[in-house]
């Protein structure tokens, strides 16, 4: 029989994720790919408290802020077009009132505390290694929020200093929450505005970095060992989906099939097979829920939606945190 496709070899992980299981997702718009996946189905899940951030640094210096409990006050914060910007945040934030962008951060940030503390899953979606520092501050941004380009400076972050970085988050999450199981991941949405050859570059950063710190766990007796695993949804992409029908109209962002694929391998891998059942019983209602009758109020119709509220019933009644 022939082969058209290489597969990624994968496997079911330990400390599978359940219903009862606390999920905190951060990094790049593909991390809330599948987080809107793990909603959808009703897993216990926050994702990107300050909007999608693409770099490692910027995960890293909001989960410190987050642990020491700090708040953003008006120096953090700067006005330009009309609005109000943070430079540690994404422009889904952003907002024309002043004291309601520094109030939407401290809120951003007493979630990121609170889901530090209580995750029993924290996945880090990296996005690029290239990042741009202010020049006025020098500090790294996580967005740029349209500033001119003449104020920045752009820097490829190491190896090394990718490391550095993500031992320090693995440190500070650790320090307040030592059980919580790290999944990193690297996007597979190619910056190409970066230039081809440095999109690739960029990857090629953020995977050895990734390995690095799984492979120094995975050959230590360190607390940490075993807790920081590396899911390949970039292989996955590269490999199994090697075609642009597999990509949305820009050739750039992975299309709902895609998508789709990527999470099936996930859930292979990461969701525990004790909740099957109850996964396909959430995906039932919520195509019920999602389904618009010809006729409102034919018996048909009725019987389907009290055959809907049963069905409901019985899964909140064994996940009373579920709600639909």
């Amino acid at each position: 029989m022939m082969n058209f496709n290489t597969t990624i070899p994968l496997q079911a992980e330990n400390n599978q994720i359940d219903y009862n299981s606390q999920l905190f997702l951060l990094g790049s718009c593909f991390s809330e790919h599948i987080g809107n996946k793990l909603q959808y189905y009703k897993f216990r899940t926050v994702q990107n408290p300050f909007g999608i951030i693409f770099h490692p640094r910027a995960i890293e210096k909001l989960i410190l802020k987050a642990v020491n409990d700090e708040r953003y006050t008006a120096e953090d914060i700067f006005e330009l077009n009309g609005g109000w910007h943070c430079f540690d945040a994404h422009s889904r934030l952003s907002t024309i009132a002043k004291d309601k962008l520094l109030q939407q951060l401290n809120d951003a940030l007493q979630v990121t505390n609170q889901q530090i503390h209580n995750a029993t899953h924290i996945i880090i979606t990296l996005g690029t290694a290239w990042v741009y520092r202010y020049i006025e501050t020098d500090n790294l941004v996580a967005n740029c929020h349209k500033v001119p380009q003449k104020k920045f400076l752009k820097e490829l972050l190491s190896i090394d200093e990718i490391v550095e970085s993500l031992e320090a988050i693995l440190a500070i999450v650790k320090s307040v929450n030592s059980d919580a199981t790290f999944i990193f991941t690297v996007s597979p949405v190619r910056h190409l505005k970066d230039g081809f050859i440095e999109n690739q570059l960029s990857k090629s950063h953020l995977i050895a970095a990734i390995h690095q710190i799984v492979d120094a766990q995975l050959s230590s007796r360190a607390q940490l060992r075993g807790k920081a695993v590396y899911f390949p949804s970039y292989e996955i992409m590269m490999d199994e989906l090697r075609d642009y029908r597999f990509y949305k109209e820009d050739l750039i962002h992975p299309n709902s099939t895609a998508i789709d694929y990527i999470w099936e391998k996930f859930q292979f891998s990461w969701i525990d097979d004790a909740v099957a059942d109850t996964l396909l019983e959430v995906g039932k209602i919520q195509k019920g829920l999602q389904h618009r009758p010809f006729n409102p109020e034919s018996e048909q119709h009725v019987q389907f939606l009290n055959k809907l509220e049963v069905m409901k019933s019985k899964v909140m009644e064994k996940y009373p945190h579920i709600k639909f």
